[in-house]
């Protein structure tokens, strides 16, 4: 079969992203025919030259870390979202031009929906404040939060002034302070590596947990809020959320989001299988 259409996940390391298993999912269930989605190792200062070199059967990017900052600086135009947020995950080429997107602040807001159903998150609790609690801060928002606790090293209440518009957002170090603020919270979501809240996980497993990461799972802070009987959900949501929208500005057509998330968890389980 030719291949006629391109995509593919910039950033490194790269080896380990699961987009290509979403990606192409995605086409053979829509029947597109002629797209392939590949993984391309690429640091920050190499992304220029990447996509303003690509194949013009190249028709977008999923852009990961350490290159979301850069995307955003290339593209030659960008939408609102991704301006607030501050990073790019998408690069779409659009005749003759690349376009910037952040589709991570809809990859939150399906993994808050599925772990709080239709239930508007009144106090929430962020822990960490980088890219992506920005995409989450986004989420909070549109879900109708009212207040965000950050829980974060250093205050940049300045930073978040724009994305926690209409939300009382306030900003506290991982103390005691902390865990009060997850007692209290509807839910509490967790943007930073598991190690770093080990020794934390007691304190803030007080409340529905959505937490970004995917691997290891479940985390130290996602097996202490299952323990104290509060339903939990990890970054694979995300991952698919942020994907199906890419999915569309890449092709066109609508996403088969039902074949894409079964193909990722499908994909997780013989992982796990595998590693047995």
């Amino acid at each position: 079969m030719e291949v006629t259409h391109r995509a593919a996940v910039l950033g490194s390391p790269i080896a380990h992203s699961l987009s290509p298993v979403l990606h192409t999912a995605g086409y053979e269930a829509a029947g597109l025919t002629g797209w392939e989605y590949s993984r391309i190792e690429c640091v920050a200062e190499d992304l220029p030259r990447v996509v303003g070199e690509a194949d013009p059967s190249f028709c977008g990017f999923s852009v990961t870390m350490p290159c979301k900052f850069a995307a955003l600086e290339f593209a030659d135009e960008a939408t609102q979202r991704a301006v607030e947020i501050g990073s790019a995950n998408t690069l779409t080429r659009i005749d003759g031009r690349w376009r910037a997107d952040n589709t991570d602040c809809e990859g939150a807001l399906a993994a808050l929906r599925e772990l709080l159903g239709d239930a508007i998150p009144q106090r929430a609790v962020l822990v960490g404040a980088g890219g992506t609690a920005r995409a989450v801060m986004c989420a909070l928002r549109e879900l109708g939060a009212r207040e965000v606790t950050v829980v974060n090293r250093s205050d940049r209440s300045a930073e978040y002034a724009e994305l926690g518009r209409g939300m009382d957002v306030r900003f506290i170090p991982l103390d005691a302070h902390a865990q009060r603020a997850a007692m209290d919270a509807d839910v509490v979501v967790s943007t930073v590596p598991a190690h770093v809240l080990g020794e934390h996980a007691k304190a803030l497993g007080h409340a529905p947990l959505f937490d970004v990461i995917y691997a290891p799972w479940p985390t130290a802070l996602a097996v202490r809020a299952a323990s104290n009987g509060y339903p939990t959900v990890g970054g694979l949501s995300m991952l698919a959320g942020q994907s199906y929208a890419q999915f569309e500005q890449f092709t066109g057509v609508a996403a088969p989001r039902e074949a894409m998330r079964a193909a990722l968890l499908a994909h997780r389980e013989a992982s796990q299988r595998e590693e047995r």
